[in-house]
């Protein structure tokens, strides 16, 4: 079989070691190798030694995945997980060929990220029931999440020592361990104040837990658990859009951007380490503009 559980786990240390990736991409990246080696040994290949793939291989693989509908942006993140894969083998002398080298990544067209109105945004904040310490911590999280452009594993693994009240500041610590400074917004302030004060000590016994957002039993909360709960207030908001955490970061960007700020900035507070990728959010905009004058302009 292709895949040797050493190297595999020697790669995926390698992925947090010199590249700061986190759990989530490096899981990513073992299923993405498993997947193919699993193929390689299954009766959709015609391979005859699954030990040693060939680049005819991987190109057999890449077309079966497009006639099994697999998504072009799947088809090129295993793509790229196996070229990182195949590179790092190469270069430890593991082998002496990389079959990824001539393979061009799947054509796809860049697609606009979901965003949020500003109109469905009001509601799904005020969606929680703030008669319960579990509703006003929802609404804290939401507010957070719409007012910093957060990715949820960096709002559920926030401590209290990473919240500055008094200047209004969140520090981030991101992708490859990036640290960023947010600034809060009054609204979020009050209600993380609120929160601190009625809530978070019904929620939490021990004094000594630096958890911010606890879930069962004080430990933090998961992104599952998040991702449910925001969609159980998108229902009680009656938002017919897909909403989840990373469309609220999108939003926060777009009405950014909407109400004239620098696209520089917005790459900032994003955490983003391209600007390219930032980029994708003047689109939105534009979008938008284009929208409203063909709507409202007589001759639209």
């Amino acid at each position: 079989m292709m895949l040797n559980n050493n190297h595999l786990n020697l790669f995926l240390n390698h992925l947090w070691l010199e590249k700061g990736l986190s759990e989530n991409t490096r899981s990513a990246y073992k299923r993405d190798i498993e997947h193919f080696s699993g193929w390689l040994t299954s009766s959709n290949s015609s391979i005859t030694d699954p030990d040693q793939p060939s680049t005819q291989d991987l190109s057999d693989y890449l077309a079966w995945r497009h006639e099994q509908n697999f998504k072009p942006s799947s088809t090129a993140r295993a793509l790229s997980s196996l070229r990182g894969y195949f590179r790092y083998q190469l270069r430890e002398g593991k082998i002496e060929h990389d079959i990824t080298q001539n393979i061009e990544m799947p054509r796809q067209g860049r697609p606009l990220p979901k965003s949020l109105t500003e109109t469905d945004v009001e509601n799904l904040l005020a969606a929680p029931d703030l008669d319960t310490e579990l509703g006003i911590r929802d609404r804290c999280m939401l507010e957070l999440l719409y007012a910093c452009g957060l990715r949820v594993s960096e709002l559920v693994t926030l401590s209290l020592d990473r919240i500055n009240l008094r200047q209004g500041i969140v520090r981030i610590e991101g992708k490859g361990n990036k640290e960023r400074l947010v600034p809060m917004g009054e609204e979020a302030l009050n209600w993380l104040q609120r929160y601190l004060h009625e809530s978070r000590p019904l929620l939490i016994n021990d004094s000594e837990n630096r958890v911010l957002f606890p879930g069962r039993n004080g430990n933090p909360m998961t992104r599952q658990t998040f991702w449910h709960r925001i969609k159980q207030h998108a229902v009680t908001a009656n938002i017919q859009s897909n909403v989840s955490p990373h469309v609220l970061r999108h939003a926060f960007a777009t009405h950014l951007l909407n109400h004239g700020a620098d696209l520089r900035v917005v790459q900032l507070l994003l955490g983003h380490s391209d600007l390219s990728t930032t980029q994708i959010y003047t689109h939105i905009a534009q979008q938008r503009l284009s929208d409203l004058h063909e709507s409202h302009h007589p001759r639209g």
